[in-house]
């Protein structure tokens, strides 16, 4: 029989699921950073392409008839952000929804809706 020469605390630390996480997370970066495409203008490269992520994200948020009831969209590109934010018909009066996505990795950097 082979013996662990560990002390019972190291065999412990090692057993832990923290390791196994560490581990996880150590080899599938590194696949991911292999096989991983990036647009050279950005995952979201244009204002269509902004307004489309924008309502794909706040449909299920505030519902599709409020959202339907803010177009047309506007997206304004501020440095690397597209600010994307609703509208309301002429004479009305209140806020809009507003949606703020990274042009680079369209991470969703803000979201708010005006009353």
């Amino acid at each position: 029989m082979i013996r662990s020469k560990l002390s019972p605390r190291a065999r412990h630390v090692w057993r832990s699921p923290v390791w196994a996480l560490v581990l996880t997370t150590i080899f599938s970066s590194v696949a991911t950073a292999e096989h991983s495409y990036v647009p050279p203008r950005g995952f979201v490269p244009d204002e269509r392409t902004a307004i489309a992520v924008a309502e794909a994200i706040l449909i299920p948020i505030y519902g599709a008839e409020k959202i339907r009831s803010e177009r047309p969209f506007r997206a304004i590109l501020r440095d690397k952000t597209w600010v994307v934010s609703g509208s309301l018909p002429r004479g009305w009066v209140g806020g809009v929804t507003i949606i703020e996505i990274s042009k680079d990795d369209c991470h969703i950097l803000r979201v708010s809706n005006g009353k």
